[in-house]
């Protein structure tokens, strides 16, 4: 049965989710836990979900927004994994085609650097072999003048000719969200907020947890057959809870990305280059912003708040000037940006950017089991893989039998479309109905291509309500966006609207400054804030605008 999953409904879910008991329990909110709880709840486990802050605010929203099939890992050798993403890009592109898309990737060859000619085309052809890459996607070599012509900003000395193949670009926060809202719509229980203060066991094997909800400070205990740690950089906080923090641990990087407004940064294509130093960095023009990161430094701060120093910002501006030379860019021309954390297996004797991106599980002896690692494009099949385990542990205790994994062919919320070749006719004709109920033709394709089929909802309250729109001093488009977040995405604060539902903080930093005051004062009047909560709010959103903006002094331990 599908189940409410508005902010207004949360802590009645809370009280029903103290009532009942679950086959599943997952603590973790981010792609990992969202797949996780798809992949259960679609096999008949009763499932439940926590937490701590939104979803996806972790390193489920601060990636580098690629669903990629791990060109890198070729020259680790990981070739399973590279075979293992390669084919679930294509999975996730068709079953959500409204958050993944085809981009194709300049990959740059320049004399003395980490790819000559023969390596590059090598690698590229083994790489298609091993992803699966659809024929017409398949990798070309560009000589000199043929790279130029796509990206002419390119440094022209030294520069040999390019490789150009295919990524799947992705809006990571949105693909958490919208695999959440199926696993939801299938009738798990999922909350943000939601804190696994405690972990309950009975003969010192683990029955749940004491929930505290962070907005009201309320406690709830969630009973579950199986407890699945999928916290992300926060895994080894809940194994010490558990008292299973041994062997292999958590070693968490920090990722920075750098927003530039495309009149200062036109860029046409999309760039895989390297920097002087060796490493290898994305460029990518999206929604009128060319985006490009990313570092990989050591983190040892405050895991909730990764922010851009002054070190991360000066690098990434010091690589995007040695590809792209005529820019020139200073300081001055960053708009936004966004720090992530990569929760990373530790390995001893290996730099941030050796250590591996495979996916690892471990079971303590209270029988927690906690899924570490991985990436964002893997994570359907690291869900499947737990999700087998605890299918064959139930079995083994006689509580019930389970069929395997169908999560490779689950579209997802928003993703009834017709498929990956049906999605642009699917917004041509979107945008005329958009239209139709008042709003431009650029608002109503922006809308179509973020919510995919769920777009007939936001038109709906477009054409019921949009007198109410002009009441909140808010757009159309805007006010429509807000109330289906809040009503049908568990938006609880200003933040999770601005930030992880439409990604307005990094791309469109201008409109959260214009809709901020009006955004506030509706959500404040709909969930009943007080004064100070809505002061509380704004000063949050303030202090995410300063951190996306000014970089924090830079501190040894994360030079880049």
């Amino acid at each position: 049965m599908e189940q409410s999953f508005a902010s207004v409904q949360r802590q009645q879910i809370l009280r029903d989710m103290e009532t009942q008991s679950f086959d599943v329990l997952v603590i973790g909110g981010g792609i990992t836990g969202a797949g996780i709880a798809l992949d259960a709840q679609s096999r008949g486990m009763k499932t439940a979900l926590v937490e701590m802050q939104d979803f996806a605010a972790g390193t489920s929203s601060r990636s580098t927004k690629l669903v990629h099939g791990g060109l890198r890992y070729l020259k680790q050798f990981e070739f399973k994994l590279v075979a293992e993403v390669g084919k679930e890009r294509a999975i996730v592109y068709e079953n959500a085609p409204h958050v993944t898309t085809p981009e194709w990737m300049l990959l740059p060859m320049i004399e003395g650097g980490t790819y000559g000619k023969f390596a590059t085309s090598i690698g590229l052809r083994v790489y298609d072999t091993l992803a699966g890459v659809k024929r017409d996607e398949r990798r070309v070599m560009l000589n000199k003048q043929e790279t130029l012509t796509r990206e002419p900003l390119l440094r022209t000395d030294n520069l040999k000719g390019g490789g150009y193949y295919v990524e799947y670009r992705t809006d990571d926060a949105r693909l958490t969200i919208e695999v959440m809202k199926e696993a939801v719509h299938r009738g798990a229980r999922a909350v943000n907020y939601v804190k696994a203060e405690e972990l309950l066991y009975e003969n010192g094997k683990i029955v749940g947890i004491t929930a505290v909800d962070t907005l009201s400070g309320e406690k709830y205990n969630i009973h579950a057959k199986k407890v699945i740690n999928a916290a992300g950089p926060w895994v080894d906080k809940i194994r010490e809870k558990d008292g299973s923090k041994k062997g292999k641990r958590l070693h968490l990087t920090k990722g920075v990305h750098l927003v530039i407004d495309g009149t200062r940064f036109p860029l046409r294509q999309a760039v895989y280059f390297d920097t002087p130093d060796g490493r290898m960095v994305f460029a990518i023009p999206r929604e009128g912003k060319t985006y490009i990161g990313t570092t990989d430094t050591d983190y040892h701060g405050d895991i909730a708040n990764p922010k851009m120093t002054i070190e991360d910002r000066d690098y990434i501006i010091r690589a995007a000037n040695f590809m792209f030379p005529t820019l020139k860019l200073t300081a001055e021309d960053v708009e936004s940006s966004w720090a992530g954390l990569r929760p990373l297996i530790h390995e001893d004797g290996k730099s941030p950017s050796e250590l591996s991106r495979k996916d690892e599980i471990f079971i303590s002896e209270s029988g927690l089991l906690t899924i570490a690692g991985g990436k964002l494009t893997g994570y359907r099949k690291m869900a499947e893989r737990i999700v087998d385990l605890v299918a064959s542990q139930l079995k083994e205790e006689g509580q019930g039998s389970y069929p395997g994994c169908s999560t490779d062919s689950t579209r997802l919320s928003g993703g009834d479309v017709g498929g990956s070749a049906g999605f642009e006719s699917f917004v041509k004709k979107q945008v005329t109905q958009g239209v139709a109920v008042g709003l431009s033709a650029e608002e109503a394709e922006r809308l179509a291509r973020r919510y995919g089929s769920n777009v007939a909802r936001i038109y709906t309250i477009v054409r019921e309500r949009g007198e109410e729109a002009e009441k909140a001093g808010l757009s159309k488009g805007v006010f429509a966006s807000l109330v289906y977040a809040m009503e049908e995405e568990m938006v609880a604060t200003p933040e999770d609207y601005f930030v992880r539902r439409t990604g307005a903080l990094y791309f469109a930093i201008s409109q959260v400054r214009q809709w901020m005051v009006p955004v506030i004062a509706y959500m404040g009047q709909t969930l009943g804030w007080s004064e100070q909560e809505t002061a509380k709010h704004r000063e949050r959103l303030e202090q995410l605008i300063h951190d996306a903006t000014v970089p924090q002094a830079s501190t040894a331990s994360a030079s880049a």
